[in-house]
């Protein structure tokens, strides 16, 4: 399987952690990715508010490049995921589309519509398949509790993004039950972890992010793994404030999505670059043992 690869802004900075262990998990389970340095930021979400049909515009030519290529488009964030599908849905209007390619054009670009945007997360569940990941554990993470924190944009809106339900979805803890995992449910789960707004409204955001990892915890979860970097950047990189904020300790790790299959696959933890968390992974990865199971 060859995809176009989309790392999105975070995984490239801040959360290189993230393309860390999506390279690896990846030559793990035989997909080849296929690098566009002049792929730009989606948005986040933000331009999108401001100016939608430059928004759609930004994401149509990451379409088109990839779709030049003949490849569909792989993301590792639930914003990115989101931006682009969006744009997919949009440019099927004709007005919008008429739009977009008056501001293409200058470019040299056009975008057709034939590019299917897929979440590493829908990949490994629906591409790869449970079974076949299933068949690749090296080191099950058995007596791990984890909690699937899916975010906003990856399920939501539902009748654009045409996958899962946004308010029971199951895809993130089908694949951590083959990975050896107890999943855990809590209604947090599918709720916003407060990034939006957390540089405008910081106490506010902290809170919303304290309340999701209370909820986890208080439903027995050792962790919380996540698909999208910027849940990660609420939930780990600000889990500090977030305490501060709600009163408690929080003390809960939280993993990104490729972390927890390359754990299982039998990655070690600095190639998935779990030193790099804020909140230390090491009493979660100790619960699963160290070494691979032959």
């Amino acid at each position: 399987m060859k995809l176009a690869y989309y790392p999105g802004c975070v995984a490239q900075e801040t959360g290189k952690e993230l393309d860390l262990a999506t390279r690896w998990v990846c030559r793990a389970l035989g997909i080849e990715l296929a690098e566009f340095p002049t792929f730009s930021c989606c948005g986040s979400g933000f331009l999108d508010e401001a100016n939608e049909v430059l928004n759609i515009a930004l994401n149509a030519r990451n379409l088109a490049i990839a779709e030049r290529a003949g490849l569909d488009l792989l993301t590792i964030c639930s914003t990115c995921q989101g931006m682009l599908t969006l744009a997919n849905v949009r440019m099927k209007d004709p007005q919008v589309k008429a739009r977009v390619d008056g501001a293409l054009k200058p470019l040299g670009i056009e975008y057709r519509g034939t590019v299917t945007v897929k979440h590493l997360l829908r990949v490994l569940t629906e591409d790869v398949g449970l079974p076949a990941v299933k068949a690749k554990v090296v080191r099950p993470l058995n007596g791990l509790n984890v909690g699937a924190f899916y975010g906003c944009h990856l399920l939501r809106p539902a009748d654009e993004m045409n996958w899962e339900s946004g308010e029971e979805p199951h895809s993130f803890e089908d694949l951590l039950a083959a990975l050896g995992a107890t999943p855990v449910y809590y209604r947090g789960r599918v709720m916003c972890c407060g990034f939006p707004i957390q540089f405008v409204k910081a106490e506010t955001a902290q809170r919303v992010a304290g309340r999701q990892i209370d909820d986890a915890k208080a439903h027995g979860a050792d962790a919380m793994a996540t698909p999208c970097p910027l849940c990660h950047i609420s939930l780990d990189s600000f889990q500090n404030q977030a305490a501060k904020t709600v009163g408690h300790p929080l003390d809960l790790p939280v993993f990104h999505l490729p972390q927890v299959v390359g754990l299982a696959l039998g990655a070690s933890p600095e190639e998935l670059g779990l030193p790099r968390h804020l909140v230390p992974t090491d009493a979660a990865v100790a619960k699963i043992g160290a070494r691979a199971v032959a």
